[in-house]
């Protein structure tokens, strides 16, 4: 099941954020003396660049937004005017409440100063007193997983534990929104569910989720409505599903026909399973082997292997370092990467089953598979119980020919009627 709820906007009820006509505009200058030049005779000697023009939206309480984007779209520059960093050159910004903004980890914090004192410093920056932090210190800590090291310089830290630490503190007042940049690779795979967590809980209790991300998958599990902005402009607003099929058609016309990621005649094939031995104890959760049934054997040298069977069986073998029943997902793909299908144990229900060294295991099996010939492959994946933090990926991990007896145009035979 989705981590998005179904948010009926007129069940929701208040507003909590509201953008009207917002633009950011910027001068240009070829030089410093034509900067100089215009603040000394008042002409305008600039060229202007809009980073972000005519955007419009509006929230109401609990529900969430995604925000896609090529690179350079204007996503983050909107983050910053929702923040308040910014101040738009045209139009209006209205928030409803207090606004947490989970942009650039860390930056607040000073590196001469232990990590105590910064919670102190940068939570002042935040709007949280001595008092409130007083009250807040000990659950920070515990949350950032720093008790070892929260008297010592900030300078000392690796740069994850000072992104766990600027995460405790921004997050440890529950906002009326909150905005997201990017921030779901905090840390490592046990921190990281523990952020996604945090971040889920606040949305329970109604708080407004304003999400950037590259990450369609994340956008999809998340977030109810989506904005895409195409060269600072609006391209498309509404329902989360109908705006990323929109922009999924745009990344592969860019992608360009040509772009089959075809093997040449001397490439040698993909193996019929794939596999490896987890590297490092720190590693949460990982995917250990992936393996395709009834692959041929011994395919010529440089084919991919054909299946032999009508029926597609998949099994994923992955271990979880906790007690925690990971959930496992399978996308079949053509080999040009024009998506198939993809599912999830958690999405359809089902359970990994527990081995007795350990690891989970599932097969998902499409029986009689409605495919026309061709080459495709798969990939695995490897998500939380929830399906929302993915520990690992194997893309297009197996590769394999499918032979259907009668040549017809086309991808999937789909069932059908004649009448």
């Amino acid at each position: 099941m989705s981590a998005k709820s179904s948010v009926d906007t007129a069940a929701c009820g208040q507003v909590v954020l509201h953008a009207e006509g917002v633009g950011k505009g910027y001068k240009l200058y070829d030089s410093p003396r034509e900067r100089l030049k215009a603040l000394v005779t008042g002409r305008a000697c600039h060229r202007s660049h809009w980073a972000l023009a005519d955007v419009s939206f509006e929230l109401h309480r609990g529900q969430c937004m995604g925000l896609i984007g090529d690179n350079g779209a204007g996503k983050s520059t909107l983050l910053k005017l929702v923040a308040g960093t910014l101040q738009p050159t045209t139009g209006t910004i209205s928030r409803n409440g207090r606004v947490t903004a989970i942009l650039e980890l860390g930056a607040g914090f000073h590196p001469e100063f232990s990590g105590r004192e910064n919670l102190y410093f940068a939570g002042a920056l935040i709007g949280i007193s001595e008092r409130e932090m007083a009250a807040l210190e000990a659950s920070i800590i515990d949350f950032a997983e720093l008790e070892h090291a929260i008297d010592r310089p900030v300078k000392t830290y690796s740069s994850g534990m000072v992104v766990r630490l600027a995460f405790a503190l921004v997050t440890a007042v529950e906002p009326d929104v909150l905005i997201i940049d990017e921030a779901l690779a905090v840390g490592d795979q046990h921190f990281q569910k523990k952020c996604i967590e945090r971040i889920a809980n606040f949305r329970s209790m109604g708080c407004t989720i304003l999400f950037c991300s590259h990450s369609l998958y994340h956008i999809q599990q998340l977030c109810d409505v989506a904005l895409w902005l195409d060269g600072g402009r609006p391209r498309a607003f509404g329902p989360t599903e109908r705006v990323l099929a929109s922009y999924e058609a745009h990344v592969r016309s860019l992608d360009g026909p040509g772009d089959t990621g075809e093997q040449g005649d001397g490439g040698a094939a993909e193996p019929a399973s794939a596999s490896q031995t987890p590297t490092s104890a720190d590693r949460r959760a990982g995917i250990s082997e992936v393996v395709v049934a009834g692959l041929e054997a011994s395919p010529p040298v440089g084919e991919v292997p054909v299946l032999e069977g009508n029926d597609l069986a998949v099994t994923v073998t992955a271990y979880v370092n906790a007690d925690e029943q990971p959930s496992i997902g399978v996308m079949l793909e053509q080999l040009n990467g024009v998506g198939i299908t993809s599912v999830t144990t958690h999405a359809d229900g089902a359970a990994p089953v527990r081995l007795a060294d350990g690891r989970w295991r599932a097969t998902v099996t499409f029986p009689d598979l409605p495919l026309h010939t061709g080459d495709y492959v798969v990939s695995a994946y490897l998500f939380d119980s929830r399906g929302i933090v993915v520990y690992e990926e194997w893309q297009d991990c197996v590769r394999f020919r499918f032979v259907y007896p009668t040549k017809t145009p086309g991808l999937v035979r789909l069932p059908h009627r004649w009448s």
